[in-house]
């Protein structure tokens, strides 16, 4: 019975090996290297193009290295399975492509944590430094433990200067920051004591003037101990590679269709029944952000660059209602279901639609003005107009009459004269867009940055312009503004290696041309029909795919 169990336990072993070991080896569909990638065409729209993966850099290796070690692989798996309802929760199902450069394989199966094959750039940089220190600040259903040791951090008394609280004398402190006179690097002190600074070559100076009440008061910190907090090079490294993830397949989630809401005409329940609800949503998913106030002080605003949204304001960037005017419930609940790119606030398409509605109401009454005013009526955005090249020449021209460059710079890198020196309505520093790598706060549609033109960005340095210029201006610019990111990668804004031919086929102006991954072009056949995503070949041991 013995030589039996033994026999039958190495056939199910030299059986596994051979099945997801050698037959994989031998199939050629496994040695592809190149993945349908979405790209935006210099008329706006989104393409589809074969593209070879591209291979992780040194500080994405070392973040690589430290996944591994960490064991972050065990419990997160990295491929969107092709059964229902997973592309719908994570995004376009996995190609072999992507994982050219990943070896071995860190795959898992446990999915006791999120996939995250498509995890790259759902959130800002700034969101997984907070993640990392406390996982539940942010994501409260999560099991992850901390992973603190990944961080450098410094005990400093808080001392008086020129009737100011100032950092206090500590050798820890010197031994993280470069203390070089400039720049200097604020620090916004979180209710709990915890001050955080992703950058260290510099002069760390307490900010306290920008923080809601009490926290703006000097006595408030009186006699305080701050705990200074800044990245390692491994924990840099991590959300490198984190941010890595899933971007070979380029700006899908321009177009993943669970977050492509539009705008959105409702009116939304405002009874006590749906604030109870919202409130029980906010403090669950909410508040580790946005502050038990709603004042935009939560546990992980310290980490948060740009801040969480200060809701006692009423005041909102994102809206279809003209400057000044609050947003309607269609604004709010886009907001919300599609998330802010470029920032931490993510996606919520996956919160029940009844959470949604429940936490806009709730979210309400924060502000004294949903009770003394009423939005007004949103502005009409009629259809775009046709993308011609003459029209992107003009926008181009608009662009340099409006002087947009002198905070987004000429190339649109969001590096303009004037950058450093923006601050919005609460003093905080505010980062201009960068036009290059697609990630628009407002929706990577034209209509979305049509709309950021009319209506401008409430609470910040970026004005109104339905004023100032026509109704055909905005329209140019607004295509002018998205061509920066044309045929660029959105996680570097670096150029693709596409070749003139290929980027004159893919501007080809039809949405249905190469407007899916099935339907992507392959720059190398020669002819126009699409290259099919499984392909049938004479392998080493037969027909494989």
């Amino acid at each position: 019975m013995k030589t039996y169990a033994l026999g039958a336990g190495f056939f199910c072993i030299s059986l596994a090996i051979f099945v997801q070991g050698l037959l994989p080896i031998a199939i050629p569909e496994s040695r592809e290297t190149r993945t349908t990638r979405a790209v935006r065409n210099e008329l706006g729209e989104i393409k589809w193009v074969w593209y070879e993966a591209t291979p992780y850099s040194p500080l994405e290796q070392l973040g690589r290295g430290v996944y591994q070690r960490e064991g972050c692989w065990y419990c997160h798996s990295q491929f969107v399975r092709p059964v229902a309802g997973e592309d719908q929760r994570w995004g376009p199902v996995a190609e072999v492509g992507e994982y050219a450069y990943d070896w071995p394989h860190l795959l898992s199966t446990r999915r006791i944590g999120p996939d995250l094959s498509r995890v790259g750039l759902k959130f800002a940089d700034h969101w997984h430094l907070a993640h990392h220190w406390e996982p539940r600040t942010l994501v409260p259903d999560s099991v992850m433990p901390e992973f603190r040791w990944l961080y450098r951090t410094a005990r400093v008394p808080l001392v008086e200067r020129d009737g100011a609280p100032a950092l206090g004398e500590a050798p820890a402190l010197k031994a993280l920051f470069s203390f070089k006179p400039a720049p200097t690097i604020p620090l916004y002190p979180s209710p709990e004591g915890l001050a955080f600074a992703a950058v260290t070559d510099g002069t760390p100076v307490i900010e306290i003037d920008s923080l809601p009440e009490p926290y703006d008061k000097p006595e408030t910190w009186k006699g305080k101990t701050l705990t200074v907090i800044v990245p390692s090079e491994e924990l840099r490294g991590l959300v490198a590679y984190t941010q890595k993830l899933g971007t070979n397949r380029g700006a899908w989630r321009d177009v993943f269709e669970p977050q492509a809401i539009s705008v959105s005409v409702m009116t939304l329940p405002n009874t006590a029944q749906q604030v109870a609800r919202g409130k029980a949503v906010y403090e669950r998913r909410c508040v580790g952000c946005h502050g038990a106030q709603g004042d935009g002080n939560g546990p992980a605003a310290t980490f948060l660059d740009p801040r969480p949204r200060n809701f006692t304001l009423g005041s909102f960037k994102f809206r279809t209602t003209p400057s000044g005017s609050l947003p309607t419930d269609g604004d709010l609940y886009r907001t919300l279901t599609r998330g802010v790119r470029w920032t931490a606030m993510p996606t919520w398409h996956e919160l029940p639609e009844k959470d949604r509605i429940a936490v806009i109401a709730y979210i309400k009454t924060f502000s004294s003005r949903w009770k003394d005013e009423k939005p007004e009526p949103p502005i009409p955005i009629g259809d775009p107009p046709k993308p011609t090249r003459e029209l992107l020449a003009r926008g181009k021209a608009l662009y340099a009459q409006a002087k947009c460059a002198q905070c987004h710079g000429e190339d649109g890198k969001g590096d303009g004269p004037s950058a450093g020196e923006l601050r919005d309505d609460l003093k905080f520093p505010v980062r201009p867009a960068d036009f290059t790598r697609g990630q628009f706060k407002g929706g990577g549609e034209v209509t979305d940055i049509y709309r950021t033109m009319t209506t401008g960005l409430d609470g910040t340095p970026m004005p109104s312009f339905a004023d100032s210029m026509k109704d055909d201006e905005r329209w140019a610019i607004s295509y002018h503004v998205l061509s920066f990111s044309a045929f660029n990668d959105p996680l570097t804004g670096q150029k693709l290696k596409l070749d003139a031919a290929t980027r004159a086929r893919l501007n080809t102006p039809d949405g249905a041309t190469y407007g899916a991954a099935r339907l992507a072009l392959d720059p190398d056949a020669t002819t126009n029909e699409p290259k099919p995503l499984v392909r049938f070949h004479k392998g080493i041991l037969g027909e494989g795919r």
